[in-house]
């Protein structure tokens, strides 16, 4: 027997449980094999009621290019309402969710592991800022803690709560490429910056594009390809 209450040490720590059966319960999810009975979350929930909704993901290794990448992805997608969903990890999850904050946006971090613990340590202040302004979200109890296996059932969800996927840098073995086979399984866009021939982190979007990624450089092609407006 536990002694103590669970939902009660969950709400001391400003976590919400979000059932499947909720209203904050992103429907998309339902579409999964998988989807998880139960999300937790600390920030804004009404975020996940926000229908619209793209992930931005790529290389833990990512260069200046991706940082030129987000000037010109991210603002049209501000302005068209949309949310930048990815998932706090090195790189262009970083990079993604700081332009989003950068330009007025709202983000969502989707972790691989619970509340209780934070990975990686070196992003430990743009987690406390999408904290208090946006969205950490979870599939993993509070108490669970940091595991690999834990990732790629992670990218299920940043692909399941969004409306399409941009991959801005990518090596061939790039774990962000699992996120778009999520992606492509349930009939979604997956936008990708093409990248310089010469660059190991762009020989994996380049082999997206090969097999029918569309290519992209700026956020208004997003927006026309989805046929939304600006609003």
């Amino acid at each position: 027997m536990l002694k103590i209450n669970l939902l009660d040490a969950y709400n001391s720590a400003n976590i919400n449980v979000i059932p499947f059966n909720s209203e904050y319960y992103p429907g998309k999810l339902m579409e999964l094999v998988d989807p998880p009975t139960i999300l937790y979350a600390k920030g804004d929930i009404s975020l996940l009621k926000n229908p619209n909704k793209i992930a931005i993901v790529g290389s833990r290794k990512a260069t200046n290019y991706s940082e030129l990448a987000m000037e010109m992805i991210v603002p049209p997608l501000i302005q068209g309402n949309f949310i930048i969903v990815s998932g706090l990890a090195k790189g262009v999850d970083s990079l993604a969710h700081s332009a989003a904050i950068k330009y007025g946006g709202k983000t969502i971090a989707v972790l691989g592991h619970g509340l209780f613990h934070l990975y990686p340590k070196e992003n430990k202040k743009l987690a406390d800022e999408l904290e208090g302004n946006h969205l950490l979200l979870t599939e993993y109890p509070p108490y669970v803690g940091v595991q690999k296996w834990h990732f790629p059932m992670r990218n299920r969800i940043i692909s399941g709560i969004s409306n399409a996927i941009v991959v801005t840098e990518a090596a061939l073995k790039s774990g962000s490429l699992i996120t778009t086979e999520h992606a492509l399984e349930h009939g979604k866009d997956v936008f990708v910056v093409p990248g310089p021939i010469d660059s190991e982190q762009s020989k994996g979007t380049n082999s997206l594009l090969r097999e029918g990624a569309i290519p992209i450089w700026s956020g208004h092609q997003i927006l026309e390809e989805l046929k939304l407006f600006l609003r």
